[in-house]
């Protein structure tokens, strides 16, 4: 698949080479058959409420110039963090950019689940995703991640930020976009996940070289430590962000979402790796579009333990910027949201580029032989407020969750 998505790219942009050259007639012929082979690829590009936009051609006239958001894929389970989630970056950060929330149908996300999110503020919006691409093939009511990359083709944001709903901001996301060097360079920005377990996963590793044995790795490949060395999971996909004004991206995005389709998820992508994450580099490496990987893996963030040599220990994962101040976590606010999900925590240190001491999942992690680096006074205030903020939405959802539940009886 990813040598025919490259085909299909070169074929879009000898389309536009020759455009002007070709009578009307012709242009819309070929036009015609690349729409069709693209379909017949992914078929999921059928619009269920647009049928004109079934095409890659309707696909690019969706998208809007020189805009930007932010999709919070999110449903009933994670609806908690994903309040947590924009009232980190809305109330605590202040950013204005456009926030598209993605959920597969009402069942997923009722209105009233929908309404309590739209109250955070202007420009905010909710979009059932079935609505705009065909679900049968995907089954995205019960794909957990899945809808993830489909809610890249289905946003009519030019440049778009992904998150998990458990992420959390220590920046405003605007930096990212306006800033990042990487993701200026190639339109893609993602982020390495935790060097853990070491050659334990073989089958994953075989198949990555199989799926890559007629082409040359990539630029970002050449350099990843879980390629190259055996290590488990390469990305961190809490935070995907992508510019679909070029051509490759726009593709390659659709690779990413052909491996998040029900039968393809099921009998390779999610059986073979673990959820959606490496689906992202994987798409686009396979398709040949460069991306950029932040510098570092994922580090720990949260308190020191132990006497000696200093450990930093906790339940989050920390990601910093191309400056090295911390960026975002992935993981929420909460101290460990599998143990405790009441607890709260603002971390005091944080730590990269050492070497993980990992106990069993929702277990407490620790990373030592790195560089202690302690939480400074505005990422503390950051953390605090946002916790504070979260609390309290917590109180109101609580009451809120009481008064529908009294309206339905």
């Amino acid at each position: 698949m990813g040598e025919r998505t490259e085909i299909l790219r070169h074929g879009i942009e000898a389309y536009y080479t020759l455009e002007g050259q070709l009578s009307l007639e012709e242009a819309a012929s070929l036009s015609n058959a690349i729409d069709n082979v693209a379909l017949s690829m992914f078929p999921f590009l059928r619009n269920p409420s647009q049928p004109r936009l079934s095409s890659i051609s309707g696909l690019r006239q969706r998208v809007q110039p020189g805009t930007k958001a932010i999709l919070i894929p999110t449903g009933k389970s994670t609806f908690r963090y994903a309040c947590h989630l924009i009232s980190n970056l809305r109330e605590t950060l202040g950013s204005k950019l456009p926030i598209e929330i993605f959920y597969a149908g009402d069942e997923d996300l009722p209105e009233n689940y929908r309404t309590y999110l739209t109250s955070f503020g202007r420009d905010i919006i909710t979009i059932d995703i079935t609505q705009i691409i065909d679900d049968a093939p995907l089954d995205l009511r019960h794909g957990s991640w899945a809808i993830k990359a489909f809610s890249v083709l289905a946003s009519q944001s030019e440049q778009v930020m992904v998150l998990d709903a458990d992420a959390v901001f220590l920046q405003p996301p605007e930096t990212i976009f306006d800033q990042h060097n990487g993701y200026k360079d190639t339109g893609a920005l993602l982020f390495h996940d935790r060097l853990l377990w070491k050659d334990r996963y073989e089958e994953r590793h075989i198949w990555w070289r199989n799926q890559m044995k007629h082409r040359r790795p990539s630029k970002a490949l050449s350099k990843s430590l879980v390629y190259n060395e055996g290590w488990a999971e390469e990305c961190d996909s809490g935070v995907v962000v992508l510019d679909k004004s070029r051509l490759g991206i726009l593709i390659g995005s659709l690779h990413i979402a052909w491996q998040n389709m029900k039968k393809v998820r099921d009998e390779w992508t999610y059986k073979i790796q673990y959820g959606d994450k490496e689906s992202w580099w994987f798409g686009l490496e396979l398709s040949g579009v460069k991306y950029t990987f932040e510098e570092h893996y994922g580090g720990v963030i949260g308190h020191t333990r132990g006497n000696g040599t200093a450990r930093v220990c906790g339940f989050t994962i920390a990601h910093p910027d191309e400056k090295g101040a911390l960026l975002w976590v992935n993981g929420s606010l909460l101290k460990s949201k599998l143990a405790n999900g009441t607890e709260f925590d603002v971390p005091e240190y944080w730590m990269l580029d050492g070497t993980w001491v990992k106990y069993p999942k929702g277990a407490l992690s620790c990373m030592h032989n790195g560089t202690v680096h302690a939480i400074n006074t505005r990422e503390r205030d950051i953390v605090a407020k946002s916790v504070e903020r979260a609390q309290e939405h917590d109180r109101r959802i609580a009451n809120w969750t009481s008064l529908s539940d009294e309206t339905r009886m």
